[in-house]
C-alpha cells in the first residue's frame, strides 16, 4: 500500500490563516470528487473558520476524562475505520491527552500516512524544537508544545502562510482572533509589532532553508550538476595559512549582502599524508566560522581545486572565495597554483572571488576570468 502525502501548512503566529487555508484546501479536493474528512479542526470560536468547515464530513471526536477534566482529542482509531482519501488535523504539534495511543499528534498523523491516508495540517513556526528556545528569547514564551524539524521537513509540501505583523494586529484588533476580554493582553505581549516581524522572519528564512533542500534533493535526482542560484551561499577555500581569518570575515560580508545567505568554510587535507597546516591554526579558524554562524567542513584530496570545486557544486555555491597566492613568482612560472585551477574550473556557474592579504606574493595579479573579482578590501 503506498504511503500517503503530506501536506502542512506553515505560519508564523497564530491568527495568520493556516486553518482557514486547511479547510479551504479541503472544499477544492472535495469539490474535485476527493474523500475528505475533517479528522480534527480547533476553531477557537473564529466564525469565519467555523463557517469554513461548515459542508465537510467531520469524524467525531473522542472524549476523555484526565484529572477529573474532560478533554476531547482525535479519535485516531476512527479515522483510520472511516479511511478518507485525504484527512484534516489541525495543531501538528499538539500533545495529546495521557491515556491516546501515541503522545503527540504528529504521530497520529503518521500512522494515517502508514495507512495510505493523504493528510493536510497546520503548524506555527514557534512550535518547531529546534527554534524553541530562539522564540523564548523574542517574546518571553517558552512552547511546550513541540514538534521535531525533520519530521515537518519530511512532509511532500509545506506552505508558508505569510501575513504582514501590522495586518496581523488589526485582525486581533478587530477580534478575528482572540475574544475581546484577550485582545489588549496579546496585543501588549505575544502580539507586538517587533515579536510578529521577527517570528515572520524566521519563519520566511525556514521556509527558504524547506526550498533549498528540495532544489538539493531534485538536483541529485536528476543528475544536475550546475548550481542554482536561489541564494547567496559562499564557499571560502581555506589553505591553513594565516591570511584565513581575513577570507573568512569577507565571506561572512559577501554572504550578509543578501536575505538567508549562508558561507561555509572549506580545508582539504591532502591524502598523501604530508604535513599540511598548523592544528592550532586551523582550530583557530574554525572557531571563527562558528562564530560568525559559518559551517566547517573538512575534505581529503591530493588535487585541492578539484576537491573545492566538487564541494562547491555539490551545495549549490554561488560563490567562492579563495586568497591571492602566496606562491613565489619563480614557482608561478612553472606550475599553475590552486587559485588559477579555482577560477578556471569554476565555469559561468560559480563566481571566483580573489581576496589580497598581506601574505600575498609580491607584485602577483590574479588571471581575470568570466564571474570574477579581485577584491582589494
Amino acid at each position: 500500500m503506498p504511503r500517503g502525502k503530506l501536506r502542512v501548512y506553515l505560519g508564523a503566529a497564530p491568527g495568520v490563516g493556516k486553518t482557514y487555508d486547511m479547510l479551504s484546501e479541503g472544499h477544492r479536493r472535495a469539490e474535485r470528487g476527493t474523500d475528505v474528512a475533517i479528522a480534527f479542526v480547533e476553531d477557537y470560536g473564529r466564525a469565519l473558520t467555523r463557517q469554513m468547515a461548515e459542508g465537510l464530513e467531520t469524524v467525531p471526536r473522542r472524549t476523555m476524562t484526565y484529572r477529573s477534566r474532560t478533554f476531547t482529542e482525535m479519535d485516531l482509531d476512527a479515522v483510520l475505520a472511516r479511511r478518507p482519501q485525504v484527512a484534516l488535523v489541525d495543531e501538528f504539534a499538539h500533545t495529546n491527552v495521557p491515556g491516546c495511543r501515541n503522545e503527540k499528534r504528529w504521530q497520529d498523523v503518521e500512522e494515517l500516512l502508514e495507512a495510505g491516508i493523504d493528510v493536510i495540517s497546520t503548524v506555527n513556526i514557534q512550535h518547531l524544537e529546534s527554534l524553541n528556545d530562539v522564540v523564548e528569547q523574542i517574546t518571553g514564551i517558552r512552547q511546550r508544545e513541540t514538534v521535531p524539524d525533520d519530521v515537518v521537513r519530511r512532509a511532500d509540501q509545506i506552505e508558508l502562510v505569510d501575513m504582514s505583523a501590522e495586518a496581523l494586529r488589526r485582525r486581533m484588533a478587530h477580534g478575528s482572533i482572540y475574544p475581546p476580554e484577550k485582545i489588549e493582553t496579546a496585543l501588549t505581549h505575544f502580539f507586538r509589532a517587533g515579536n510578529l516581524t521577527a517570528l515572520r522572519e524566521i519563519a520566511l528564512l525556514w521556509a527558504a532553508d524547506r526550498v533549498e533542500e528540495a532544489l538539493l534533493r531534485y538536483r541529485h535526482d536528476h543528475g544536475i550538476q550546475q548550481p542554482w542560484s536561489t541564494r547567496e551561499r559562499v564557499v571560502v577555500a581555506l589553505s591553513g595559512g594565516p591570511e584565513g581569518e581575513t577570507l573568512i570575515r569577507r565571506a561572512k560580508r559577501t554572504a550578509s549582502r543578501g536575505a538567508g545567505g549562508e558561507f561555509m568554510a572549506v580545508h582539504v587535507a591532502r591524502d598523501d599524508g604530508l604535513a599540511g597546516a598548523s592544528p592550532k591554526l586551523l582550530a583557530r579558524q574554525r572557531a571563527l566560522v562558528e562564530n560568525l554562524g559559518g559551517s566547517w567542513h573538512t575534505l581529503a584530496g591530493d588535487d585541492l581545486a578539484e576537491a573545492v570545486l566538487a564541494f562547491a557544486r555539490q551545495v549549490n555555491a554561488t560563490q567562492i572565495v579563495i586568497g591571492a597566492t602566496r606562491r613565489t613568482r619563480l614557482k608561478r612560472l612553472f606550475t599553475r597554483g590552486t587559485g588559477e585551477a579555482i577560477i578556471e574550473g569554476s565555469g559561468d556557474d560559480i563566481d571566483v572571488y580573489v581576496v589580497t592579504h598581506s601574505q600575498a606574493a609580491h607584485g602577483w595579479r590574479p588571471r581575470r576570468h568570466p564571474g570574477t573579482d579581485t577584491d582589494t578590501g
